[in-house]
């Protein structure tokens, strides 16, 4: 299966600037139909993009902007939104506009097809693939899965351990890897991230009874205190006055017990900081995953995703 990539992650080794030094590289890229890559430096008053190729200027005509502009599937945003960032395009021709200056007539709605039609339609359910965040609401990330192709990242997805809002975990322009969760009728894509973060017992063995580690209280109920260690693993400490979410903290681990899939906590201290967040580590390398499960074999809850018709554990 082609691969194809991310906006943004093509143009990022600069080889595709190499690619309009003259009128005739421009021309040949024409004839190629090679999907390209450069930045939009304008949306002008009729919602076309202006992209700066080298040699020449670019327009991509707003109808060919993206898949959907042209029926009102998707909105003008669409469009506005890539000002300044890398657009993914097919040199459909060369023309001279009044002046005689010489322009290249861009397509990101043919790119977009292609993407979907020789990548997208070909992926199944557990395969794993290569994302970038472009978008956070309360209920998930958006991410760019190929040539500006958009798929849902669900909030519940994300990580075992539960967060109030995708920034909790992401920011925008995050490279990541991710399932394909499903994929409709319609070829549109719905992702899972959690199942590569390792499971429980990947996650305890990182961790000994007895320690003191730092954490981030993710939720504080009246019966304890949820403490996050890492993505796929939180614990629970006793109530403390003055806790609050978002918080970080000192945790000691009082036990971890694999037949509960639970980690007991006891906070030493918590407080309000600003750190950076940690790189994501990824336990899973693999291409394509059948099931996966999180829970202990000993443990009486099980907590599993299944991808494959015929998957099984």
């Amino acid at each position: 299966m082609k691969r194809f990539l991310p906006e943004g992650r093509m143009s990022a080794d600069g080889e595709q600037h190499l690619l309009f030094r003259t009128p005739a590289a421009a021309a040949e890229a024409a004839a190629s139909r090679e999907i390209l890559e450069a930045r939009a430096s304008i949306c002008d008053a009729s919602h076309n993009l202006i992209v700066e190729l080298g040699c020449m200027k670019g327009v991509i005509p707003r109808e060919e902007g993206a898949v959907g502009i042209a029926d009102g599937r998707v909105r003008d945003i669409a469009l506005i939104s890539r000002v300044n960032k890398p657009v993914s395009f097919v040199v459909t021709d060369i023309r001279t506009d009044r002046r005689g200056e010489a322009y290249a007539l861009l397509s990101r709605r043919l790119a977009q097809e292609r993407c979907q039609s020789e990548y997208i339609n070909g992926l199944l359910p557990g395969d794993v693939i290569e994302a970038r965040v472009t978008h956070l609401e309360s209920f998930g990330a958006f991410c760019d899965i190929g040539c500006g192709v958009a798929a849902l990242l669900p909030i519940d997805a994300i990580s075992v351990s539960r967060i109030a809002h995708p920034a909790d975990r992401f920011s925008v322009g995050d490279d990541i890897r991710a399932v394909v969760r499903s994929i409709d009728e319609a070829g549109r894509v719905s992702l899972s991230h959690k199942e590569l973060l390792g499971t429980w017992e990947e996650n305890a063995a990182l961790f000994e009874q007895g320690e003191t580690v730092s954490g981030i209280v993710r939720s504080v109920e009246e019966y304890g205190v949820f403490v996050e260690l890492l993505p796929n693993l939180a614990g629970l400490a006793e109530p403390k006055p003055g806790v609050r979410p978002g918080q970080q903290a000192s945790v000691y681990i009082k036990s971890l017990l694999p037949d509960k899939m639970k980690v007991k906590l006891i906070i030493i201290d918590a407080f309000d900081a600003d750190y950076a967040a940690q790189p994501i580590r990824y336990f899973f390398e693999g291409g394509h995953m059948d099931a996966w499960r999180y829970s202990p074999a000993a443990c009486a809850k099980q907590v599993a995703s299944f991808f494959g018709e015929t998957a099984c554990l």
